[in-house]
């Protein structure tokens, strides 16, 4: 069950994640925060992030607000991370949003009714880019930091990426998300930096990936590399790929192949434990 004070924060709308001091510092426009709420009865206790996808220039409205009340469904907080895009701003922005984002929802969660170890994001194209990046960056934050939220991890407990861009170094790399996150003739340690498969660990989070047979833009070697890393590292994961579908199509509705996809992440999260009881 969630808080008042949650319910309060969520009615609010759109959230700046940053201070007004952090801000000035910032290219315009600015990150933001918001909350969808599933009904008081169903809530359990578990949040998950959106990050919409868009190449790094725009966010998808269909990956985004549609995909939060989807997760309030499944009793899961869903919130939708509005983050900086090119060309006002370049890598490390984004991944810097993203950690703030999760830090935000762990740093409240006692106030909000929220269980700090079931907080996941789950990220589409870019957005699974940006997901995949921050579940290979993260860090335990800094204790004695002045600011309460920067104190705590922004390790998400789950990754859920959609048709994710993965590498940006193999030859089926994203050169459009390449470019609009680094900019031209990124140096080559960075890309493999932000090659999410290249820094798979034991210490991962658990990951469901989605992907299509015919997806043209973003192929599904993207998702198979990083399923292998992941099963090299001893990572949970669960890896779907679908005959058709293409790319872009968020919740998949109307979809081909694709459309079951939402009921197989939803089996998923309650299977594993993170909305329900863990199957024994």
């Amino acid at each position: 069950m969630y808080t008042s004070a949650l319910k309060e924060w969520a009615a609010a709308g759109k959230h700046p994640l940053w201070s007004s001091a952090e801000l000035s510092q910032q290219a315009a426009p600015t990150s933001t925060l918001r909350a969808l709420l599933p009904y008081p009865s169903k809530a359990c206790g578990a949040s998950i992030i959106v990050f919409p996808g868009g190449g790094y220039v725009t966010l998808a409205p269909h990956e985004s607000d549609p995909v939060a009340e989807w997760l309030t469904t499944l009793g899961v907080v869903g919130f939708v991370l509005d983050y900086r895009l090119a060309p006002h701003a370049k890598h490390p922005a984004m991944l810097e949003d993203a950690t703030r984002a999760v830090r935000t929802v762990r740093a409240n969660a006692s106030q909000w009714g929220l269980d700090p170890h079931r907080i996941g994001v789950l990220g589409f194209s870019a957005g699974g880019h940006l997901a995949t990046t921050l579940a290979t960056h993260f860090d335990a934050g800094t204790p004695n930091h002045a600011d309460p939220i920067e104190q705590v991890s922004s390790r998400p407990d789950l990754v859920i990426a959609i048709y994710p861009v993965v590498s940006l170094v193999e030859s089926y790399a994203h050169a459009w998300c390449r470019k609009c996150l680094l900019g031209d003739d990124p140096p080559q340690e960075l890309l493999e930096d932000l090659s999410p498969e290249r820094r798979v660990t034991s210490e991962t989070p658990p990951m469901f990936l989605v992907h299509s047979v015919d997806d043209d833009g973003v192929p599904p070697a993207h998702s198979l590399k990083l399923a292998l890393a992941l099963s090299e590292a001893n990572v949970p994961y669960e890896l779907h790929i679908y005959q058709g579908g293409g790319h872009g199509y968020g919740l998949a509705r109307q979809t081909p192949y694709a459309q079951d996809w939402p009921w197989r992440c939803a089996r998923w999260l309650q299977e594993t434990g993170f909305t329900g009881l863990r199957r024994k």
